[in-house]
């Protein structure tokens, strides 16, 4: 374990923390990421990780609040020996091992995500069939399209250990998932797109939201 070096990606334009810290402070002001709630990550050539630190602002966020990782748990680089990863580091890694071409991660809170969770009792929630949806890979006519739900055990571990037994079986139709009662998390091959699957997802649960109070969905 090393406390902080400075990285071989040390610019604003091949660092990907400026892109993480940018989102993260979008995502807080759309109140998904309010306080300290969320995690972000982005993958490196040598399949190690930054993801936010654990307790930190997520809308002043700098350079120093992330944590370099190994897919195995391994801490390589951190400002400091007081600061921790995120608490939910685990389902990063399960995802980055599941999908060799990620390169991002996001998971935010959001109120619709929240109640959108408990649109269903079953293992899959139902998307309409949005023009959105094309956005997250699915062009298909009317699609029927679901996001798996995992429970929110009160230990991570648990909760990433069901990710990686139902995905290695069975693969999502779209990449992203949902934690009843916490959040969404996305994954994409590019920050971009992760920062847009969220925005895309989130539509999607705010419309499904007013359907359901229009009592059309």
């Amino acid at each position: 374990m090393l406390n902080y070096q400075p990285s071989v990606t040390n610019s604003k334009t091949t660092d990907p923390r400026f892109e993480l810290i940018d989102a993260a402070r979008y995502f807080y002001r759309q109140d998904w990421m309010v306080g300290t709630a969320g995690n972000l990550s982005a993958r490196l050539p040598d399949d190690s990780f930054w993801i936010t630190a654990s307790g930190k602002a997520k809308g002043e966020l700098s350079t120093s609040d992330f944590v370099r990782v190994t897919l195995t748990g391994e801490i390589l680089e951190r400002a400091s020996a007081n600061i921790k990863p995120s608490a939910e580091t685990i389902i990063h890694q399960v995802i980055y091992s599941l999908f060799p071409a990620v390169r991002a991660c996001y998971h935010v809170h959001s109120i619709e995500a929240n109640l959108v969770s408990h649109f269903t009792e079953k293992l899959n929630l139902l998307l309409p069939p949005l023009e959105m949806v094309k956005g997250l890979g699915v062009w298909e006519e009317n699609p029927q399209v679901a996001i798996p739900i995992f429970e929110n055990h009160l230990e991570v571990p648990q909760i990433a250990a069901e990710i990686s037994d139902r995905f290695s079986t069975q693969l999502p139709q779209v990449p992203a998932l949902l934690i009843r009662n916490h959040g969404v998390t996305v994954w994409a091959d590019s920050l971009t797109s992760a920062r847009n699957y969220v925005e895309l997802i989130e539509y999607i649960f705010r419309y499904m939201v007013a359907a359901r109070q229009a009592g059309i969905f």
